[in-house]
């Protein structure tokens, strides 16, 4: 099964509540394919050669899941505490062998 990547971004009208995300994992695991995720923190860039690029402050966490296609990927969004408190959610799909 393919693997995707949920990207949230910091966009939300609204604070997710710590209930909201229990009960979102929890619905990932019932569904199956959840394969894990973590909050994303502070950071920096580096680069060999030259100035090296921003940090992507709008990422603030991220959640591997496993589902059949995209349009599959896509439905385990609802529920998701960013998207439902009116953020941004990316789905991005992960090439095979690059775990």
């Amino acid at each position: 099964m393919p693997d995707f990547i949920l990207l949230m971004h910091n966009d939300t009208a609204r604070e997710p509540s710590a209930g909201m995300w229990d009960s979102y994992f929890t619905s990932l695991r019932q569904r199956g394919g959840f394969s894990g995720g973590s909050s994303i923190g502070s950071g920096e860039t580096v680069r060999k050669d030259g100035p090296a690029g921003t940090v992507a402050d709008h990422l603030v966490g991220y959640i591997r899941i496993e589902a059949n296609d995209l349009a599959d990927a896509k439905s385990r969004v609802a529920g998701n505490p960013v998207y439902e408190c009116g953020g941004t959610v990316e789905v991005r799909s992960l090439p095979p062998g690059e775990d």
